[in-house]
């Protein structure tokens, strides 16, 4: 903190925000940079006039919009508020999500490591989509996992239904002969899009049961994450009546060479290295399988592929997702 000192110039007063001269002390010295001689105060050299002075309105000037609606309050965000006086602010109810995974050989960590047999896996995305959805701030409700039981599966979905504004499922979504979400969703209401262009995630599944929005993710984890980054966190975020939705991508250099069909979007695994005040680069995973979660932990973001790309060189500039834009 700084005391105020006048300093008479000579020249006129700083105007201030209100377009007004002040009347009052122009320059802030602080306190402990100044010292006492007798009666005087001696103040040192370097600072010209106006210095450390604060106007009104220099931040937040009346009339002015501080924040706009559909944005996810931040720290600042209320920090803000709470310098104009603001107790209160008006904002929409949270999003209602249930979360579900399919499959007679999923196991559930939580009942022990005896329940896995063999043939069987832990469930791990269940777990994964509801810590993105609750980093979403949506209320979420864990449902389990359903056995492929066409019957019991339509019956969760109903009743998820009634609760939440939006259902998502891991699994049961490809064209096996025990996957029957996909059937379970076009008896309660209907399948809009199945099976897209992408890697990974081409299962994935978009519709409504009643009329609340239904999300099938695909059964392997890495899809599993992917597709909600990409496909699932943009819708979460429309209905939770956020303005904007689209994460923002960042050029990086490719320290990878790569091919890629054309007329399929892929995003590649990497982390990111320094390149001596360059742009970053990115360094491929080892493991691109769809199932190796691993390479996510390992991972800084996705490197994303369009369509029109069917080769990438090593140094070519490539657009970079980073995880924290979306978790």
């Amino acid at each position: 903190r700084g005391r105020a000192y006048r300093i008479f110039t000579g020249a006129p007063m700083p105007v201030g925000a209100d377009g007004t001269q002040s009347s009052g002390p122009d320059t802030v010295f602080m306190e402990e940079d100044a010292t006492r001689d007798g009666e005087a105060v001696v103040l040192p050299k370097g600072l010209k006039p106006g210095a450390n002075r604060r106007f009104a309105g220099e931040d937040v000037k009346q009339g002015d919009v501080i924040l706009n609606a559909g944005r996810m309050l931040r720290a600042q965000d209320i920090g803000l508020a709470a310098s104009v006086g603001r107790a209160e602010l008006p904002v929409r109810c949270r999003l209602r999500a249930a979360v579900f995974s399919t499959g007679d050989e999923v196991r559930d960590p939580i009942a022990g490591a005896d329940q896995a047999m063999d043939g069987c896996i832990y469930d791990a995305n269940r777990f994964t989509v509801m810590g993105l959805l609750e980093g979403l701030g949506a209320w979420v409700t864990d449902l389990g996992i359903l056995p492929d039981d066409p019957d019991a599966i339509r019956r969760a979905l109903a009743e998820a239904a009634r609760e939440n504004d939006l259902l998502i499922t891991s699994g049961g979504v490809s064209a096996g002969e025990e996957d029957h979400v996909k059937a379970a969703v076009e008896a309660l209401g209907s399948i809009h899009s199945w099976r897209l262009a992408i890697k990974p995630g081409r299962p994935i599944a978009l519709g409504q049961v009643g009329d609340r929005a239904f999300v099938g993710l695909p059964g392997n984890p890495v899809a599993a994450m992917v597709t909600f980054m990409v496909v699932a966190r943009p819708l979460a975020l429309l209905l939770s009546g956020a303005a904007e939705i689209a994460a923002p991508r960042f050029p990086v250099k490719a320290g990878f060479a790569y091919k890629k069909k054309s007329g399929r979007r892929e995003w590649a695994r990497v982390s990111l290295t320094a390149n001596g005040g360059g742009l970053p680069v990115a360094i491929k995973s080892h493991s691109s399988g769809a199932g190796i979660l691993r390479s996510m932990v390992e991972a800084d973001g996705l490197v994303e592929l369009p369509e029109d790309v069917t080769r990438i060189e090593e140094g070519a500039t490539v657009d970079f997702l980073p995880f924290n834009e979306v978790m």
